[in-house]
């Protein structure tokens, strides 16, 4: 008899429906869901939905304003700082204190496991942290022998960044959030002998009636070029944690660049899809385009893809779900990130199931 799964999640969510259809194309019982702000409110939901076995996914809060909240003003608690008025939607703000009260709430997560014994987690509370500190991540995958880009270090603001360029004597690098996702609060930074510079981003700076300068996440990517923009962009960004990274090429394809999304499943690579954008950032919520990684890389390219994928899986071994980026050029290729929720790829099929699909009968 098949296990039956619980899921923290948000409901409604393509997430939590995705897998809830997957359930019932198989004949499996629907996935039991605890709402992030139920077990935010009440933790004895959770427990209890965990008390007999099952099969346990975490998917991220989302867009939840009253969760998202609820993780800053945690976050602002274990840090012993103010709690700030709550964030607008999609505004980019608080994200070192948010990540401090997700750390809170995978920790409580963690000992409300130690408590069930029968739960069996797709992913544990310790790589989930690990894989949203997108620097400790890194820096992880990097200690094992796993490619990434050249990492320069945390930075403070603008300055910061530039003179960890200069260091490197590199002109160009990205300026990463380190607890974003989604692209969120990724600058690429270029510069060149004239003076010229240059911030590319979804992050959207916004000068409100004489208040503070704010970002806001948005679905488009833009391009400062104005010394005082590019500027303001990168300090308010790097001010919630964030780290420099040399620049990797990407290749090209037809008038844009692509980068991979793998899948892992069980440390085994699955599912992939080329993104094209005609920008630097390649997400595909930001206009890019999908694309067969067949279409656009030789045999040797794919499995040097699927080889490093395998070794950067092994990186957090006790995890079945991961989704990697990385771009692949010639001989080499570099992980760009390892996403513990990297799994939101509807309707990409490999050996004839989609992510849902394949995630059931892996686990």
């Amino acid at each position: 008899m098949a296990m039956r799964w619980v899921v923290l999640g948000v409901a409604g969510s393509k997430r939590t429906r995705g897998l809830r259809d997957a359930c019932e194309r198989v004949g499996r019982p629907a996935p039991v869901l605890v709402a992030w702000r139920d077990w935010l409110r009440d933790p004895a939901c959770l427990a209890a939905a965990l008390s007999a076995p099952c099969v346990f996914k975490v998917e991220p809060p989302g867009d939840d304003a009253e969760v998202h909240h609820a993780l800053v003003a945690r976050g602002a608690e274990r840090l012993g700082r103010p709690v700030p008025p709550p964030a607008e939607p999609g505004e980019l703000a608080g994200t070192d204190l948010w990540f401090a009260g997700f750390s809170d709430a995978m920790d409580r997560l963690a000992a409300t496991l130690a408590q069930a014994p029968g739960a069996r987690p797709v992913n544990p509370p310790a790589d989930i942290l690990a894989m949203t500190d997108k620097l400790e991540c890194q820096q992880r995958l990097q200690a094992a022998g796993v490619p990434v880009p050249r990492l320069l270090g945390p930075v403070a603001d603008h300055a910061a960044f530039v003179a960890r360029l200069d260091a490197a004597g590199l002109d160009r690098g990205w300026l990463k959030a380190r607890f974003g996702s989604s692209a969120a609060g990724v600058v690429a930074f270029r510069r060149n002998r004239r003076g010229q510079v240059s911030a590319t981003t979804s992050a959207h700076l916004v000068h409100g009636g004489g208040g503070a300068p704010r970002l806001f996440n948005v679905k488009r990517v833009r391009s400062y070029h104005r010394p005082d923009e590019v500027r303001r962009v990168m300090d308010l960004v790097a001010a919630q944690g964030a780290y420099a990274e040399a620049w990797v090429p990407k290749p090209r394809a037809g008038a844009g660049h692509f980068d991979l999304r793998l899948l892992a499943l069980r440390g085994a690579p699955a599912h992939r899809v080329a993104r094209i954008g005609e920008r630097t950032v390649t997400n595909l919520h930001l206009d890019s385009r999908r694309a067969d990684p067949a279409d656009l890389l030789d045999v040797s390219e794919i499995r040097l893809a699927e080889d490093t994928v395998r070794r950067a899986a092994a990186v957090f071994g006790g995890s079945g779900v991961i989704g990697f980026d990385l771009v692949v050029h010639g001989p080499r290729a570099h992980v760009l990130e390892a996403n513990a929720f990297g799994d939101l790829l509807p309707g990409l099929r490999w050996g004839g199931r989609d992510p849902w699909d394949a995630a059931l009968e892996a686990a």
